[in-house]
């Protein structure tokens, strides 16, 4: 079940001579039946153009958009066999919430009876059956988007197209809508784009994201993936928070890389095929701050430093601090101050940072 959705060499050029504006650029990817696939990025990255290239209400300048090895690239939008989800919900206000749903079955012509059972069908699967009734105005935004995406799921399509649903939503509402959005999608089994630029939403829900800058995709992969081994600066920063380090590899250590800045030394991650880069070579690391902690003096991989700031959020505190040789690092505390806590350190206090050396990742500085 699902649609297997193949683009190559896809570009998009809006404008012409001196004014013109790449979009795309020669983008190819290949999307799995079944798969929800995110298209990740900041404004202006392409990936709302590419969205709409697949819905077929933009033409390509170039490139090929295949279902299942059938060219759909120049074909309309109603001969695709596409559901969308906007932004807006785009609801007809003056129709009720099951005639709001039954729109697309009415444009197919299905006859009552059966028009009738998948409506309701439609709208027991976003948890919506007992609102049928009742007009948009009645509902609430949350209530709103599952009515417009029950819409685009009733006529069974072969694919599935979400264009930021919840960007217009608070941020509790946000969190309620991405798990059961995600349960749909996969009961579906449809084929499911969805657009946004919000990570968190794309790291709680993807199966695999395209992080696209300047129209090309800059990183392809699982969620975790993408944040644990990001392989360049771009992606490392816009993927949650990171700490950059300029380091120079002095050597091996074990099967590990031996890596220096001005307060000491540390190893790295696990050389790939025990093949070290040249000794003295400036690397950009990427360490994320939960995979940092305060310790005790005399543990291995640490650096002295001093103690910034911290700020206690709960569940977690976040430490700043100072390491000769670094920009001031971020780290992360899962339990602060509770029973795993062993370092209760005060603002100006000397520390010792550990490093989890799997958790340091050299990236492209680019």
């Amino acid at each position: 079940m699902g649609t297997q959705i193949t683009i190559q060499n896809l570009v998009k050029v809006f404008g012409n001579g001196s004014s013109a504006a790449t979009a795309v650029d020669q983008l190819s990817v290949t999307i799995e039946p079944g798969e929800l696939f995110f298209l990740l990025g900041p404004s202006g990255c392409g990936k709302t153009t590419l969205l709409r290239m697949i819905a077929g209400f933009i033409d390509p300048t170039s490139g090929t958009v295949a279902f299942d090895g059938k060219d759909v690239t120049h074909e309309a939008p109603n001969k695709r066999n596409t559901g969308m989800v906007f932004q807006s919900y785009a609801l007809w206000p003056h129709m009720t919430v099951a005639q709001n749903v039954a729109f697309g079955l009415n444009v197919r012509k299905v006859p009552n009876p059966e028009k009738d059972t998948r409506v309701l069908e439609a709208l027991a699967a976003v948890q919506m059956e007992d609102y049928a009734s009742r007009k948009p105005t009645q509902l609430s935004g949350g209530q709103q988007q599952r009515v417009a995406l029950a819409r685009a799921l009733v006529i069974k399509p072969d694919v599935l197209l979400l264009d930021e649903p919840l960007s217009n939503l608070d941020a509790k509402l946000r969190n309620d809508l991405r798990l059961q959005i995600r349960n749909v999608c996969k009961a579906s089994g449809i084929t499911t784009v969805y657009v946004t630029h919000d990570q968190k939403e794309a790291l709680s829900m993807a199966d695999r994201i395209a992080l696209l800058k300047d129209g090309q995709i800059m990183q392809l992969g699982s969620p975790r993936e993408l944040y644990r081994k990001p392989n360049t600066r771009f992606v490392a920063e816009f993927l949650g928070e990171t700490n950059l380090i300029e380091a120079k590899q002095t050597g091996e250590v074990g099967q590990a890389a031996a890596y220096a800045v001005e307060a000491g030394g540390f190893a790295g991650p696990v050389i790939q095929n025990g093949q070290a880069q040249t000794k003295s070579e400036r690397n950009l690391l990427s360490v994320r701050p939960e995979a940092i902690r305060l310790r005790e003096a005399g543990k291995p991989n640490t650096l002295p430093g001093k103690l910034l700031e911290t700020t206690y959020l709960g569940e977690t505190a976040q430490h700043l601090v100072e390491i000769k040789g670094c920009p001031p690092i971020k780290i992360a505390e899962m339990n602060p101050f509770g029973s795993t806590s062993t370092v209760h350190p005060n603002i100006g206090d000397d520390v010792h940072v550990e490093f989890i050396a799997d958790d340091i990742v050299p990236i492209a500085d680019a």
